[in-house]
């Protein structure tokens, strides 16, 4: 994760464990730079991610991109409280192919109660390959 990132500690080691579990380990992700206010990664494409056309599967873009969207949203939680995916819309453009892809995620509404945000994935060569919007709810975590 970037060093330079003045989040505390919970929420740090919330992301952490986004990238180092599940989805966030099985996508490859590295993250280039995370604020409160967005952030940018890469991810880093194997042949798991391949459809039979040999290009990035669409349901591997959408997960890259939650798996963003829910970490601006880590990095912005209230102590005690936890997330998850409400809503997701796709859009797609153009194929995934290459060996990267790279994603901006920014958010479009930081609520108290739901925060909205917007991935754009693109081919490293900066073709616009999908853009998910998604909702994530913000909830006390279970004690």
């Amino acid at each position: 994760m970037p060093a330079k990132v003045a989040l505390p500690p919970a929420n740090r080691a919330m992301i952490e464990q986004s990238l180092s579990v599940g989805m966030g380990r099985s996508l490859h992700i590295h993250l280039k730079r995370l604020t409160r206010k967005g952030l940018s990664a890469e991810m880093t494409v194997s042949e798991d991610h391949i459809n039979r056309s040999g290009r990035i599967n669409g349901g591997v873009l959408m997960s890259f991109a939650d798996v963003l969207g829910a970490m601006g949203t880590l990095a912005n939680l209230p102590e005690g409280y936890r997330t998850t995916t409400l809503e997701s819309k796709t859009n797609f453009f153009a194929a995934g192919e290459g060996e990267t892809l790279q994603a901006r995620t920014v958010p479009l509404h930081i609520g108290r109660t739901t925060m909205v945000w917007q991935t754009t994935v693109s081919n490293m060569d900066g073709t616009k390959v999908a853009i998910v919007t998604q909702t994530q709810i913000v909830i006390p975590k279970k004690t």
